[in-house]
Formats: C-alpha cells, sequence, structure tokens
C-alpha cells in the first residue's frame, strides 16, 4: 500500500460525504444527511476540505468518487465534479469505486462476511458480498440488482455483517432473531466519502485519467427505459 493524497467524494445516496486522507490519517471528513441537492452541497465542502486542510488540487494524487450503483441523479452530479476537478488539474488522477465496496470499508474492523445492500425500488437491491479478515476487504460476489429473497432467502450461519441504507429493514425482516447476522451502527451504516479513501489506497491501479471515469448504474435509467420503450 502506497500513500496517497485522496479527496473523496460520495454523493451515491441521501447523504453528502466529502474526505481527505494522505495514507496515513483522516485529515477532514463531512458527511450531512441533506434534503438539499447534492449539486447545492458537495463543491461547498470540497472547498472548504481545501481550505482547512491548507491543500489545493496540485498537491493531490487522486480525486475519488463512489461510481454507483446509487441515485441516478447523485451519481452523476459527483462524477461530473470529479471529471471537472481532474480536467482541471492535469497532475490529478480520477478512481470510481463501487459504492457497495465502499459500504463495506464502511466495517473494516469486522471479522466476517459483510453484505452491502441499498434499496434499488419495493422489493429490489442493489447488493454486494466480501469478506473482511485483518483489516483486508475482498470480494466475494459481484454487484448486483436482484430481489431481497435472492439474496436473504438461505441460512445464515456464517458471522455477517448488513451495512447500506436498508440493512435495518433488511435485518428486521429476514434475520430478527439470528445472531449470527449483525447490523452496522447508525454511524457506519451509510455512505463515508473516508471508506472510498480506503478502497482507493488498497487498490491504487484504479485511478484513471477523467476520460475514462464511468458511472456504473446496473440497471437501465428512465430516459433508457423510456426510449427502449418507444423503440418497440
Amino acid at each position: 500500500m502506497i500513500d496517497l493524497k485522496i479527496l473523496a467524494i460520495d454523493t451515491s445516496g441521501k447523504v453528502a460525504s466529502v474526505a481527505v486522507t494522505d495514507g496515513e490519517k483522516l485529515l477532514w471528513e463531512k458527511s450531512v444527511y441533506t434534503k438539499l441537492t447534492h449539486s447545492q452541497v458537495i463543491l461547498p465542502m470540497v472547498k472548504q476540505a481545501l481550505e482547512e486542510t491548507g491543500l489545493t488540487y496540485a498537491d493531490l494524487d487522486c480525486a475519488a468518487i463512489a461510481k454507483g450503483p446509487g441515485s441516478y441523479t447523485g451519481l452523476r452530479i459527483g462524477v461530473a465534479a470529479v471529471k471537472g476537478m481532474c480536467f482541471g488539474c492535469e497532475s490529478l488522477k480520477s478512481a470510481g469505486v463501487s459504492t457497495l465496496l465502499s459500504l463495506a470499508y464502511n466495517c473494516i474492523g469486522f471479522e466476517g462476511r459483510i453484505i452491502s445492500v441499498m434499496r434499488a425500488r419495493p422489493k429490489i437491491v442493489y447488493a454486494g458480498e466480501f469478506q473482511c479478515k485483518n483489516g483486508a476487504v475482498t470480494r466475494i460476489s459481484a454487484d448486483r440488482v436482484c430481489s431481497e429473497e435472492e439474496v436473504f432467502s438461505g441460512e445464515f450461519t456464517e458471522k455477517t455483517m448488513l451495512v447500506g441504507d436498508c440493512a435495518a429493514e433488511i435485518k428486521a425482516k429476514y434475520f430478527a432473531d439470528n445472531e449470527n447476522v449483525q447490523l452496522a451502527s447508525y454511524v457506519n451504516r451509510l455512505q463515508r466519502a473516508s471508506s472510498l479513501c480506503l478502497a482507493v489506497e488498497a487498490q491504487p491501479e484504479i485511478m484513471v485519467s477523467a476520460d475514462r471515469l464511468e458511472v456504473s448504474y446496473l440497471q437501465a435509467t428512465k430516459a433508457e427505459k423510456d426510449k427502449a420503450h418507444r423503440d418497440k
């Protein structure tokens, strides 16, 4: 693992989050559960982060963003912001991190299986499964959009942590009496930008030029669905 100065932004859900790390410590982090749109709050938060850490874009190695799944609008806002930063500073690389992987890093102190789960629509979830051991997070399954039952209907005998915006709902519905399945604390249950930094530090090879940064929706957007319907 190499020391990197990373500015991270998460706009994939209801939380707007910005963090700055230097490979050894968390320099700055702010997360706001906001009713405002991310376009109104995220760039002022980035400006505040840089001012209060005394850093400029040129001092940074990477601008990281949660690339999805998540809110279509939020993801576009975040990716556009990071692209703008990188196009404006030639030395700055970008990194797109799976929102579900980032959520798993919220629970990096846990030993066992982590399931990151976010609500896509009624009874449908975004889900990713990971293993955490000795502070290292490894992927068990690809990120997917599927029914709740696909992920949670089986027997769970392994020590498992649920994290994400519908983790509490899933715990209550499927695992209320199962002590093997735990629920991440509310302070770590939703997106945190600092977890994006941890993911990039663990896999610095995901850093790319801004023109290669893409959103991962996992399902068709409304515009794509409307177009497909018109083309029938």
